[in-house]
């Protein structure tokens, strides 16, 4: 784990890199982010480059959440006495050493053979919590114990086999996560053209599909060893999946399965973060699933002051979709959120160098982070607010 014990996280990972460039060594993981974002493409399979790059029908979503970014603006503050800055924060009784979690993303194991081990070795060095999907490559109980002393928590996609359902909440909670996640966006899959174009779906090929071959609720329902026969189990697996009958009056009972916080994940409008809330939620994560649901959908930078303003004296609020760097971040925190989910950026660094790739991505954007902390004024994640934006509307 990085060591920012003396506040200078930006600072030594600067001085750091710059030493290296007296020995000649440059960085082997680009540091811009449209840089990083090219090299990892280009180093991913077709199928790869369209399950991760692709967006909901024309793409516009995506576009939308890093378009939505531009239109806030940072306004520093001068002589703050920023010489040492503190990036911890707390969250749900726990204390975390940086206000960023790496999102669920499934199927990791099409990027690079270490999967979601490798993105968690890689996020625990740098001492970032991590959220593990569902759909995950890597069974639940393996990624925590390489997480160890750093949180993690588990994103749930909601069975219509409540049975199944349960089951991934125990397990849950007997490896130690310490938060479930559930995600209320995808009752069905999106139209997502770069999949369909290929005819490709990762599940249909036995991976992401790790928690359910290991969980002895779904290997009930197969008459095989879930390897023998990989597209019955697949079926299977496509057959309690997603349950798009559910309803808010559901969350009580999920609530009612753990005495873990339940986290709501998909929320783009004041009206669902109080429904949330009002059905037993503990915390809600603003986010259009990275633009790969609904095309033309609200960014989900627009809808987290909506969100903030509605329940944010009442509950956690996380924001993903669209974080590229550590402005971003600051953006993020400073309109509200508790903590802000990174997701593609750091899978592009599981492409490119497996855990070193994560824990490089993620050093590069912490300290971006802080030094941009630091330089807007600011000694400490938890005295942002609204005061250090400024959105584009008011500068016109």
């Amino acid at each position: 784990m990085s060591d920012d014990s003396d506040g200078s996280r930006g600072n030594d990972r600067v001085t750091e890199i710059y030493v290296n460039g007296l020995a000649e060594v440059s960085p082997d993981i680009p540091i811009e982010p449209g840089e990083l974002e090219a090299a990892a493409l280009e180093a991913m399979d077709e199928t790869a480059r369209g399950y991760v790059d692709g967006g909901a029908g024309s793409g516009k979503t995506a576009a939308s959440n890093e378009a939505a970014f531009d239109r806030w603006r940072i306004e520093p503050e001068m002589l703050r006495g920023v010489e040492s800055r503190d990036l911890s924060t707390e969250v749900f009784g726990t204390e975390f050493d940086v206000p960023v979690m790496c999102a669920p993303i499934g199927c990791q194991s099409i990027l690079h053979d270490g999967a979601e081990r490798a993105s968690a070795e890689g996020a625990a060095s740098e001492g970032v919590p991590l959220c593990l999907s569902t759909v995950s490559s890597t069974p639940l109980e393996e990624v925590s114990e390489v997480m160890g002393d750093v949180p993690a928590w588990f994103q749930l996609y909601w069975s219509p086999d409540s049975e199944l359902t349960a089951s991934f909440i125990d397990r849950a909670e007997q490896a130690g996560y310490e938060a479930i996640v559930v995600t209320v966006d995808t009752p069905i899959v999106g139209w997502r053209p770069q999949d369909l174009q290929q005819g490709y779906l990762p599940y249909l090929h036995g991976t992401g599909i790790a928690n359910y071959t290991t969980d002895d609720v779904f290997r009930s329902y197969l008459d095989h060893d879930p390897e023998a026969n990989t597209l019955s189990t697949a079926q299977t697996f496509l057959d309690l999946f997603g349950d798009a009958s559910l309803t808010w009056d559901d969350l009580e009972w999920l609530h009612d399965q753990t005495d873990l916080p339940v986290v709501v994940k998909g929320i783009l409008s004041q009206a669902d973060a109080r429904r949330a809330v009002e059905h037993g939620a503990d915390g809600v994560v603003v986010s259009n699933h990275g633009g790969r649901q609904v095309d033309r959908s609200v960014a989900a930078l627009e809808a987290l002051p909506g969100v903030v303003d509605e329940i944010g004296d009442e509950a956690f609020i996380g924001f993903d979709s669209g974080i590229r760097s550590g402005a971003d971040i600051l953006a993020v925190l400073a309109l509200g959120a508790d903590l802000a989910f990174v997701g593609r950026p750091y899978v592009y660094g599981l492409t490119l160098d497996g855990a070193e790739g994560v824990a490089t991505v993620l050093a590069n954007l912490l300290a971006d982070f802080d030094l941009s902390l630091g330089l807007s004024g600011y000694d400490d994640v938890t005295k942002l607010d609204r005061e250090a934006l400024v959105h584009e509307s008011a500068l016109q």
